[in-house]
């Protein structure tokens, strides 16, 4: 047979590849070994689209997005095929990805309302499961805004209500829905969990209500004992209520008083504890006794007015004297009690048998952060004389 002349060889070279092809064995063939993975490069079969399409690695990949972005087609096919590759993020659960598409399908600007509608919906949804709540209700709003009987916008637009704790707009969207599809299982669960959370948050509203009056009428009714009293409170710090350093309520500005609101008359922050008006109307107060020898302090959670010092006292230093107290010297009989004129720097001696109020109420007194404070020193002790030496000491009256 004679040979075939050169017009009638296959133009496209199949013949010489098919004779090739049965002596070398082909290169890039899948094999038992490596057929998944080269299974996961055809854009068909892949699982996960790569982070990023490099047309050299991914050259039908890379393909397949240009037609999808290109601009020779319609605004509606571009935005068509924006929403489709967001919904493949989607189902991948890249909400991220799927958002950057989505808002590019809404960026061609088409005239089909219900495809926007969609888009706006899907990023919706993509925007829930990343947990941007109020971007979703906002994209729930525009795709409502486009198309009033899209159930799924509706319905996520409850659920970022719920998820925003606002239950009453949640109600709104449930009862718009359910004019639509009156038997919905979802917009009912939905509405009746938003009706449940709305009457506590209403209950829990209420309680507080009254918790606060009371508290006010408590604060109102001890600060107006205090105020009969006479006695004087250093103001807070000036960031907390713009007050000069060393600024005092002298009884007689009621403003001051309610300018306080016990931020100034209690310590609760700093000890729990902070001064309150039993129901016999007696102040229990919070007093801080120092011990400048050993640099030492004792707390008295609630000392009343009525009480002497030397009650206390005796208590504390009793039968069991403090660990620190190694020469046990520190016996009521021993102790002397001071307190510090704030503006002065003076020192007067209090007599141990005075009640709180009585101190209190003296003129050169002033409660200091909510909490009286007191210094205790070994009467004749070689401290006691060094750390009095050099100050004005008064004995008060």
């Amino acid at each position: 047979m004679a040979a075939p002349a050169h017009g009638e060889d296959s133009d496209d070279g199949m013949d010489e590849f098919m004779e090739t092809f049965k002596t070398r064995k082909y290169k890039n063939a899948f094999n038992e070994s490596n057929w998944e993975e080269e299974f996961d490069k055809v854009p068909m079969f892949m699982k996960t689209a790569p982070e990023e399409i490099n047309p050299e690695k991914h050259p039908d990949l890379a393909c397949i997005q240009s037609i999808i972005h290109d601009d020779e087609r319609t605004p509606e096919e571009q935005a068509r095929s924006l929403k489709d590759e967001g919904n493949e993020y989607f189902k991948e659960k890249n909400y991220k990805k799927a958002v950057v598409s989505y808002t590019a399908g809404l960026k061609k600007n088409c005239v089909d309302l219900e495809l926007n509608a969609v888009l706006y919906t899907n990023r919706a949804a993509a925007h829930f499961y990343l947990g941007n709540m109020r971007s979703s209700l906002n994209d729930a709003t525009a795709a409502k805004k486009l198309k009033p009987d899209h159930i799924k916008a509706i319905l996520r637009g409850a659920q970022c209500c719920m998820e925003l704790r606002n239950h009453t707009e949640a109600l709104e969207w449930c009862d718009e829905g359910l004019r639509l599809l009156p038997t919905d299982k979802k917009l009912l669960e939905l509405r009746a969990k938003a009706d449940k959370h709305k009457r506590e948050a209403e209950r829990d509203a209420r309680k507080a209500q009254i918790k606060a009056k009371k508290e006010k009428n408590e604060r109102e009714a001890l600060l107006a004992a205090i105020k009969e009293r006479g006695i004087k409170l250093l103001k807070p710090t000036p960031s907390q209520h713009r007050a000069s350093d060393g600024e005092e309520d002298d009884g007689g500005s009621s403003r001051a008083l309610a300018d306080l609101e016990l931020d100034g008359i209690g310590s609760q922050e700093a000890t729990g504890a902070r001064v309150y008006m039993d129901e016999q109307g007696l102040l229990h107060w919070p007093v801080l006794f120092l011990y400048p020898e050993h640099s030492q302090t004792d707390f008295i959670s609630a000392f009343c007015e009525n009480s002497s010092f030397i009650d206390h006292l005796a208590v504390m230093f009793g039968e069991e004297l403090p660990p620190w107290d190694t020469e046990r010297k520190y016996r009521p009989p021993n102790l002397q009690l001071f307190f510090e004129d704030h503006k002065k720097g003076n020192l007067y001696q209090v007599d141990l048998e005075k009640s709180l109020l009585n101190v209190l109420q003296n003129q050169r007194f002033t409660v200091k952060a909510g909490t009286p404070s007191f210094i205790v020193l070994v009467s004749g002790s070689p401290f006691c004389k060094q750390y009095l030496s050099g100050k004005k000491v008064q004995r008060l009256k």
